[in-house]
């Protein structure tokens, strides 16, 4: 039973939904797959567990990182047409590079809240096995790299500096990559991600997914030891204790609250705030610090009034820096693992974490969750949601 008033004024998430998550090499599960029909069948998924009319959809607007080849030429039209739902509908994609599918949920709960339109979809598709990482810049260029008053940097090498500001040792990063893995295989184990996984039938081999793919347990800590450190001679970042190559794609449906009471819907979790920051370039994956204090200031909440965080595990470096600054019960943050484990497929993990914390927050019974990105040359975007089902603590 819903214990917070709908008002007609905020944005509702109505239902939210996402694949597994596949490695994103030759080998990976989803890879004889195309994006457009990942993506379509995703959309289709949502709007057929929202019971919601799909004509009603007023926009679609979907974050996707490499937006070139297959991800290209607004894959999100492609994508609502393949799945055969209204051609009235349009889309659109965006590229905030690893924040995108959370910025897909803002920019979707930005036209609601500001009373253009009523209903819309935030979504993510990225299959990294299909189009490789990185297929949209000249990074490499060393013309593309004049200019600038701060170095170019590679995010590893970005995530080694982390390490070295916070004193975190190799150890703590190996340690907090293990759990990571753990979490999500007593996750999986439990059950906690059925409900929020839709199982996708692969093309040309019939194979069904059900499962994210990345999770390895029991976890070999001698092994994490012995890895080497590709963006600093003696460092410590490894493949270990960084995220995954993966595909997979994620899809959140939102809807002013005037029209949840007209059309008789269940709101499942609220957006309190959204906000996006620019941070320093160099040291650009430490975004999540100053976007999670945006959040906290516009809303007044402490930080100990949250109950589930959502911190993406770009690299271990990222959310151990942020612990320390926020000095929150480390229980709180990632409870069911994060992309070290299942991976980071990036235009969809916006969309693929705020699923899990709405979940996350309904199956605990608990009320407020943040979801936080970094993201490359120095951004981040954070979201405050409230669970419409909490159990209050005088109820408990």
């Amino acid at each position: 039973m819903t214990t917070i008033a709908i008002s007609d004024n905020d944005v509702y998430i109505v239902e939210c939904v996402r694949t597994p998550i596949a490695r994103g090499y030759k080998n990976g599960a989803l890879h004889s797959m195309q994006p457009v029909d990942l993506l379509a069948a995703t959309l289709k998924e949502l709007v057929k567990r929202s019971g919601i009319d799909a004509a009603l959809v007023e926009d679609v607007i979907c974050g996707v990182v490499s937006p070139v080849n297959e991800q290209g030429a607004n894959i999100p039209r492609f994508a609502w047409l393949k799945a055969g739902l209204p051609k009235s509908t349009p889309a659109v994609q965006l590229n905030r590079m690893c924040g995108s599918g959370q910025q897909a949920v803002h920019f979707a709960a930005q036209g609601i809240a500001s009373g253009h339109i009523d209903i819309a979809i935030g979504c993510g598709v990225e299959m990294m096995s299909v189009v490789p990482m990185g297929s949209d810049w000249q990074l490499d260029n060393p013309d593309f790299a004049k200019g600038f008053d701060f170095k170019v940097l590679h995010q590893g090498v970005s995530s080694e500096m982390i390490a070295e500001k916070y004193k975190l040792t190799r150890d703590e990063l190996d340690q907090f990559s293990g759990r990571s893995h753990e979490l999500a295989d007593k996750a999986i184990k439990a059950g906690y991600f059925k409900s929020q996984i839709m199982p996708v039938t692969v093309t040309g081999t019939g194979k069904v997914i059900e499962s994210d793919e990345g999770v390895r347990v029991p976890v070999d800590y001698k092994k994490m030891k012995t890895l080497k450190t590709p963006f600093k001679e003696g460092g410590l970042i490894t493949a270990a204790n960084a995220s995954q190559i993966s595909d997979g794609a994620s899809a959140v449906l939102l809807v002013s609250g005037r029209k949840v009471k007209e059309l008789g819907l269940r709101p499942r979790a609220r957006i309190v705030t959204c906000v996006s920051v620019g941070s320093d370039p160099e040291y650009m994956l430490l975004g999540p610090i100053p976007a999670t204090k945006k959040a906290l200031d516009k809303t007044r909440l402490s930080i100990h009034q949250i109950d589930v965080v959502e911190i993406n595990e770009a690299f271990a470096s990222v959310v151990l820096a942020w612990q320390k600054e926020f000095k929150i019960d480390p229980s709180k943050v990632n409870p069911n693992g994060g992309a070290i484990a299942h991976g980071h497929p990036l235009g969809a993990t916006g969309a693929i974490l705020m699923t899990k914390m709405v979940n996350e927050l309904e199956r605990t019974g608990k009320r407020y969750g943040l979801q936080t990105m970094c993201i490359g040359f120095g951004q981040a975007t954070a979201t405050i949601i409230e669970n419409c089902s909490y159990i209050p603590q005088s109820k408990l």
